[in-house]
């Protein structure tokens, strides 16, 4: 069990720090998260692989919610589940996770970034909302002309906060289209116990229709939190100094990844997280692969309640009176890598924003067959990352 292991992860001494945010919060957004995540899994049910930032998407709709107003701004908080806190209570909360979230673990590379872009020749954006998203948000306000260069500079900022792994967010600016919001979300972590590569060999994955494929499975064995179910197992790999991690859901049996994932509720996650695990000897095998991922959100989101918002009748009166605004389109560009030295991950959220005049459009974990993983952090309970991988291609 212990071949292959190479416990050479950071000492227990290196720096931590606790990210708090309330707990309402924190149970709002891994409630938003579940019903987000399954929500995209059942409109992208034709597609094996989905990679998706309910953190990255949380936050740039609360820039959004800021704006709202009226029945606009209760459809928005209640998809937010968050419904039962004030927005300037969501807001420090958001302003919390912005600042601790890159520092929770010095190992660890995290970055988050917000933006509004929008066409100084069509709308004039308030003071109060500009300041606000600066103030709560740190977001990078620009007013430019939306001429040719302007997608140009929106896909350079996401492509600066992603450290290039997603290049563009916007192909052209629609006539109509007059504002964008967007967050960035960034991830690095090195595993805190790394994957020997000279132990990473061809493995045969078995796929939902019965053939099989070989991937470049990475193997180690080691002391980890986790739980051997029967209908699923799930293991927990750190990053760093142990404030992030990934946690693995392996079917068993018949049981299929749809299954598992269809299942388990944000309490069942809450309850896995907190006493549902325990440490043990353990050997996981994890593809070696990387992912490109995008998705719109607009039908998704309408299903979780957002209906209002993309329609005429869309209540903006926060970011601006001199126009009336709906949102044209919601949409998530992400990318996932995973090796033997860690986890490269990364998610843009754009809001397009046009006016109404235009109209809207030991016990082995081996992940040899379709598996699920959620990165998380573990003081905020933050869960940054969800993803279903039932055809992984090889790096």
């Amino acid at each position: 069990m212990l071949a292959g292991c190479t416990n050479d992860g950071p000492a227990p001494s290196d720096q931590v720090n606790p990210v708090e945010i309330p707990a309402e919060i924190s149970n709002a957004t891994t409630d938003f998260a579940f019903d987000f995540f399954g929500q995209v899994r059942q409109a992208e049910a034709g597609n094996p692989n989905i990679f998706v930032s309910p953190l990255s998407l949380h936050m740039a709709l609360g820039m959004l919610l800021n704006g709202a107003e009226n029945e606009t701004a209760a459809q928005l908080a209640s998809t937010l589940k968050a419904d039962s806190v004030s927005v300037e209570k969501l807001n420090d909360a958001y302003k919390t996770l912005i600042s601790k979230l890159p520092a929770a673990d010095s190992r660890v590379i995290l970055g988050l970034a917000n933006s509004a872009w929008y066409d100084k020749n069509q709308i004039s954006v308030a003071q109060p909302y500009q300041q606000l998203l600066k103030d709560r948000f740190d977001a990078q306000i620009s007013g430019i002309p939306f001429d040719g260069n302007a997608a140009d500079k929106i896909n350079q900022w996401a492509d600066d906060k992603t450290r290039g792994k997603i290049k563009k967010v916007i192909n052209a600016i629609d006539p109509g289209q007059v504002m964008f919001l967007l967050n960035a979300l960034y991830f690095k972590g090195d595993w805190r116990y790394k994957f020997d590569r000279d132990k990473t060999i061809d493995t045969p994955f078995r796929l939902e229709n019965g053939t099989t494929k070989n991937v470049k499975m990475m193997y180690i064995s080691n002391d980890f939190a986790a739980m051997p179910g029967s209908r699923y197992s799930a293991v927990k790999l750190p990053y760093g100094n142990g404030q992030f991690s990934m946690t693995l859901i392996i079917p068993r049996g018949s049981v299929t990844i749809g299954d598992v994932l269809s299942e388990i509720t944000a309490n069942d996650w809450k309850t896995l997280q907190s006493t549902g695990m325990y440490k043990h000897k353990a050997r996981v095998g994890l593809p070696r692969f990387a992912l490109n991922y995008n998705v719109k959100l607009n039908s998704t989101l309408e299903n979780m309640g957002m209906k209002r918002i993309f329609t005429p009748q869309a209540q903006f009166g926060k970011i601006t009176t001199t126009a009336s605004l709906f949102v044209d389109f919601i949409k998530q560009d992400t990318y996932l890598g995973i090796d033997e030295q860690g986890t490269e991950a990364a998610a843009v959220t754009t809001i397009g924003i046009s006016t109404t005049s235009m109209g809207p459009d030991g016990l082995e974990y081996i992940c040899d067959r379709p598996f699920g993983l959620v990165i998380s952090e573990e003081t905020s309970k933050t869960i940054l990352f969800m993803g279903q991988i039932k055809n992984p291609e090889s790096k």
